[in-house]
């Protein structure tokens, strides 16, 4: 009940932001990002749109992958209205296809342009079963493994960047309070669920996929340590928004569910700040592995703390991600590959 009242008022917590902070607040103490290049998905509307507004404001290069360029162009165009100065640059992203994202990794390498921030926005809430021409569940596909195929494929580019600048680069995983709602045995369930072995539970797909974020976050975090990399990683819980998260399902019952938990929302700029605070704070600076919620570390739940579920799913991960002969890396190579092999899942 107390957790709720500060939440409700605002209270700040220790790093002197709450949950009424918005992402220019935030951002006050790293006012100057001219010298950052940053990657941000999900940037053509909501809290990726916003947090793209307000890095852009301050100065960084963004780079902006969408499935929809059309959007993307729309999301530039607002963004170089309000800052003309801004330099915004828009690729083709589909995340739900991992032959997409190979090729949005070597369209962005060989524009030769460093890289300083990774935010892993994008999310998806699939209402019907569906799988990924990879043949994996949709909302797990979208919200996790493009994303975790990613960032694989970037790392080597950001570990550059902070070895020939000096500055410590960061990945921002965006996942949500409801990973607690997820129990049991995460790639069982992926595997019922892809199979249509179990029926279809939007919600428990979605609690999943985010489960597998911060999860995602505590084993990138030991690996980016082994390559002593000047790269951190860390996860955040924007907060309670509605966004076009749940734009399959709009009408009445949508609009009475989020009127009637209006008091619980946040506004856009509020939810973006999370994200923005962990990805430019100078107060974070070699912080790494940790779970945020209102700009303030928080405890992620019991099932999301687990180092072997962590290590375990990133194995899993390594293999259904892994080149064939009708996708490949064109040439990249990857870091971090497990040290043990895809049966001893």
């Amino acid at each position: 009940m107390f957790e709720t009242v500060k939440y409700l008022i605002g209270s700040t917590g220790a790093s002197g932001f709450g949950s009424k902070s918005t992402g220019e607040d935030v951002t006050a103490a790293a006012p100057d990002l001219r010298s950052i290049t940053a990657i941000i998905t999900g940037a053509t509307s909501g809290i990726g749109a916003e947090t793209a507004r307000v890095l852009a404001m301050r100065g960084a290069r963004l780079v902006l992958p969408a499935r929809s360029l059309k959007a993307a162009e729309e999301t530039r165009a607002r963004i170089t209205g309000e800052f003309p100065g801004a330099e915004i640059i828009v690729l083709p992203l589909d995340l739900s296809s991992l032959s997409s994202v190979g090729c949005f990794v070597f369209r962005f390498l060989a524009l030769n342009l460093p890289l300083n921030l990774l935010i892993n926005n994008a999310g998806k809430f699939s209402y019907e079963h569906a799988v990924s021409e990879d043949g994996v569940e949709v909302t797990f596909a979208t919200n996790y493994l493009g994303h975790f195929l990613l960032t694989k494929l970037l790392l080597n580019k950001m570990a550059e960047t902070a070895r020939e600048t000096g500055i410590e680069g960061r990945i921002v995983n965006v996942s949500s309070s409801i990973h607690g709602w997820f129990f049991g045995d995460c790639l069982g369930y992926l595997d019922q669920m892809t199979r249509k072995k179990a029926a279809y539970d939007a919600t428990r797909a979605y609690a999943l996929s985010k489960l597998a974020n911060v999860l995602h976050t505590k084993e990138l975090t030991q690996r980016l340590e082994q390559m002593d990399a000047n790269v951190t990683a860390n996860c955040v819980h924007p907060g309670i928004v509605r966004t076009r998260l749940t734009r399959d399902r709009e009408g009445l019952v949508t609009d009475l569910a989020f009127f009637l938990a209006s008091k619980l929302l946040k506004t856009i700029p509020q939810a973006a700040a999370t994200t923005c605070y962990v990805a430019t704070h100078p107060r974070l600076e070699g912080v790494s592995g940790k779970y945020f919620a209102d700009c303030n570390e928080v405890s992620p739940s019991s099932s999301a703390s687990s180092p072997h579920e962590a290590a375990r799913l990133w194995r899993a991960s390594e293999a259904m991600t892994a080149p064939r002969p009708d996708r490949t890396w064109f040439g990249l190579e990857p870091p971090l590959s497990s040290d043990k092999p895809a049966d001893e899942m």
